[in-house]
């Protein structure tokens, strides 16, 4: 079958027909638009009025008289009050040994550092002292593992004995933090 049709015809049939698609693209997206919003439309309007009934009632309901509390009522508010800051600050006060202390000394371990045991004890002299176990690869990797935990600011004092460092390798090391 030969092409009769010229190249300029052909070119200005497939630009008609990219007019006419765009045009009915547009169209439809304008009906669906407006299908979307009359759909709408109902869902608002209903949740507008239920939004000005509650408005209405909370105006209602906050110029209405409150009856006053007795007066046996009021003194035992203020005592349940009291005794509640009173376990508030002894809440506060209390020291933890929690996840916030052991991941403190986790944070600061470093590759070739392995942590066997974590213990805590409350001692009346020194304070809080939290012993860490563990077994490092070598004398740097510990000095530098003891280097990070003194400068970190929730313990006030880091000993670790001399006599960790023995061996050159594998050491198994015992050090002592006392907590602020």
């Amino acid at each position: 079958m030969i092409n009769l049709i010229p190249i300029e015809e052909k070119k200005k049939i497939r630009k008609d027909f990219y007019y006419r698609f765009f045009v009915l693209f547009f169209i439809m997206l304008g009906l669906l638009t407006i299908v979307l919003i009359v759909a709408t439309l109902p869902a608002y309007f209903i949740s507008l009025e239920k939004k000005i009934s509650i408005n209405s009632r909370l105006e209602i309901q906050k110029n209405e008289v409150m009856p006053e509390l007795d007066q046996q009522a009021q003194t035992e508010l203020k005592d349940l009050d009291a005794k509640l800051s009173l376990l508030d600050k002894a809440k506060r006060n209390k020291y933890v040994f929690s996840q916030k202390v052991v991941s403190e000394i986790i944070s600061k371990k470093i590759t070739g550092i392995k942590i066997n045991r974590i213990t805590y004890d409350n001692d009346s002299l020194e304070g809080r002292v939290i012993s860490v176990s563990g077994l490092a690869q070598n004398r740097e990797t510990l000095l530098l593992f003891r280097k990070a935990l003194e400068e970190d600011n929730s313990f006030k004092n880091v000993d670790l004995p001399i006599s960790n460092f023995v061996k050159g390798t594998d050491i198994e090391f015992s050090l002592n933090l006392i907590s602020i």
